[in-house]
């Protein structure tokens, strides 16, 4: 009764929800800290001002939302953790600058990263060739792959966690295809510099897309933005999820030239052309509006992460230096799954990962202050 094609989906496992009690949540890299107050305001006001309309269709492309992610953009650089605050105005680090002005005519929104990744599997990428990406990556891209049967080629990590840059590079030259990899990739939490990507870019295949995923950069990657009108086969795919503390609202966007962006719309088109709901619109352009309260967020984020580094190292962990909002963590003698349900059993929940090659790891999202005080209780009886 069912399609050959359903019967070879292997669906993405997400971190565990809590079910059976209250658990300090550091599992899923999520942002600890709640929207902005201005976020809440626009959402509030918006329902009890405007309750129509919650039964009209929304705008079907986003429109006042897009202008309001430019607008961050050109304010911020892309990269939060390094933007300056001055009174009201915030202000790109000087490395971080775009420069161009990024328009909404380069923007695509959708439901969550995740959505917008889909609509960029089917856009771009074959099935009569290999994808290339690393091994170690997000993974949700091998399910879409599945899901739209386009065959991997996925490449190991360095014996340091990095990628392996030269052979993926070879391997779609070979192929003639496209790569996609996180940056700063995940699980790791490594990421490659803006200039390490350039040379990547003008190596890989011209007449094929370039996407880099940037979920995690606002926490301390350089963001590839600026290479947009360099190379007009880049696509760069961003969330609200991590950095713009809006996991629960679903709003994730990708940025590229016009005529990429078309074709992603065009997929969307085919498929729900009212994807955005009016509440997380609103949310969206309101979250856009309050750079500083962000810019804030991801500073404490990064200022934990980096304490919380050092106390790890401090009792002989092995950590992978990070530019994102979790860690990467392992310790000789110490079985990681044991690990995990040490913790779990005190009230924590962290991510353990079954799959060959990274099981003796421990991935710990970075939360607030107080969260990782119990956090560093717990690790020092283990």
């Amino acid at each position: 009764m069912i399609s050959s094609r359903m019967k070879n989906l292997h669906p993405y496992v997400p971190g565990e929800q809590p079910k059976d009690r209250a658990y300090i949540k550091l599992n899923a890299n999520e942002n600890p800290y709640p929207p902005s107050p201005k976020v809440v305001d626009a959402v509030v006001n918006a329902v009890k001002n405007h309750p129509e309309k919650l039964g009209l269709y929304p705008d079907p492309d986003s429109n006042e939302l897009k202008k309001a992610i430019a607008k961050m953009l050109n304010e911020t650089g892309g990269v939060l953790c390094r933007a300056s605050v001055n009174g009201e105005s915030v202000s790109p680090f000087e490395s971080d600058k775009i420069p161009f002005e990024v328009t909404p005519e380069m923007i695509y929104c959708g439901n969550g990263s995740d959505e917008v990744l889909s609509f960029v599997f089917y856009a771009f990428f074959d099935g009569d060739r290999e994808l290339v990406l690393p091994e170690h990556t997000y993974s949700f891209y091998p399910v879409y792959a599945g899901f739209y049967e386009i065959p991997l080629d996925k490449i190991p990590l360095n014996s340091d966690w990095t990628l392996n840059v030269p052979k993926m590079l070879s391997d779609a030259n070979e192929k003639n295809t496209s790569i996609i990899f996180a940056n700063p990739n995940a699980p790791t939490g490594l990421g490659l510099t803006r200039n390490q990507v350039r040379e990547m870019i003008l190596k890989a295949p011209k007449d094929r897309v370039f996407v880099v995923d940037e979920a995690y950069v606002d926490f301390g990657g350089e963001s590839c933005i600026p290479l947009i009108n360099e190379f007009k086969n880049l696509v760069i795919v961003r969330t609200f999820s991590k950095s713009l503390c809006g996991a629960g609202q679903r709003l994730g966007y990708l940025v590229s030239n016009p005529e990429l962006v078309k074709n992603v719309t065009t997929v969307k088109n085919s498929l729900n052309h009212f994807p955005i709901d009016f509440v997380a619109q609103t949310a969206g352009i309101a979250a856009c509006s309050d750079s500083k309260y962000y810019v804030d967020c991801a500073k404490k984020v990064v200022r934990e992460r980096e304490d919380f580094i050092k106390f790890l190292r401090e009792r002989n962990w092995f950590v992978i230096d990070s530019q994102t909002n979790f860690i990467f963590i392992k310790k000789d003698g110490v079985p990681a799954e044991e690990t995990y349900k040490a913790i779990k059993q005190a009230g924590i929940l962290v991510r353990h990962f079954s799959t060959p090659g990274i099981e003796d790891f421990l991935r710990i999202t970075i939360g607030t202050k107080e969260q990782m005080e119990a956090l560093k209780s717990v690790m020092d009886k283990i």
